[in-house]
């Protein structure tokens, strides 16, 4: 098959070492936790940007997780984001999540840039959860989010998709600092 013709991606190796998919996950912060730790892993082993993102099923089932993985795919949608609701697709069968009747969240170490805040509407997700905001990823790195509609939140909301900001923020700010200081990067 020509390659113009194929997409492969994947999650970096260490994700089936280190990730335990049966373990109940209790509360928001539990659920913060995995995701800031994948994206400070990511790092730590240089498989990809220091972005952490995981679907969980009715609040505690872990459904599936995504790292970013952008330079190690040369593939600009590749992100953590993006890479969770793939794999979470992929193992449910369905592009759409919650059609089964149960609720999804998305706990991710920092807000969605303009392309995840889109794709979050059309995988199904009743619950968005985020670590750092978009200011702190401009901030502290050199990415730019993109830009979102004033009342991003608002909107959301207006999708049934409830939004909780902050949750272990400083944590999820510390894998930013942790990345420029491994990149050797002056922003």
């Amino acid at each position: 098959m020509n390659r113009r013709n194929r997409i492969e991606l994947a999650l970096p190796g260490w994700i089936d070492a280190e990730i335990d998919f049966e373990r109940a996950y209790a509360d928001d912060e539990a659920r913060m936790e995995l995701a800031i730790g994948l994206a400070r892993r990511n790092v730590e082993l240089d498989t990809g940007g220091p972005f952490g993102a995981a679907i969980f099923r009715d609040g505690a089932t872990l459904v599936a997780v995504g790292v970013n993985r952008v330079v190690p795919h040369a593939c600009s949608v590749a992100h953590a984001e993006t890479m969770a609701f793939m794999c979470a697709q992929a193992s449910l069968g369905r592009f759409r999540l919650n059609e089964d009747g149960a609720r999804y969240a998305l706990v991710t170490s920092a807000q969605p840039c303009a392309m995840c805040y889109g794709a979050s509407f059309w995988a199904g997700i009743d619950e968005l959860v985020i670590g750092a905001r978009a200011e702190d990823v401009m901030r502290l790195s050199e990415f730019d989010e993109g830009p979102l509609p004033e009342d991003w939140a608002g909107e959301l909301e207006k999708r049934a998709i409830s939004v909780r900001r902050d949750v272990l923020r400083e944590k999820a700010c510390d894998v930013f600092e942790l990345y420029r200081r491994h990149a050797g990067a002056s922003y």
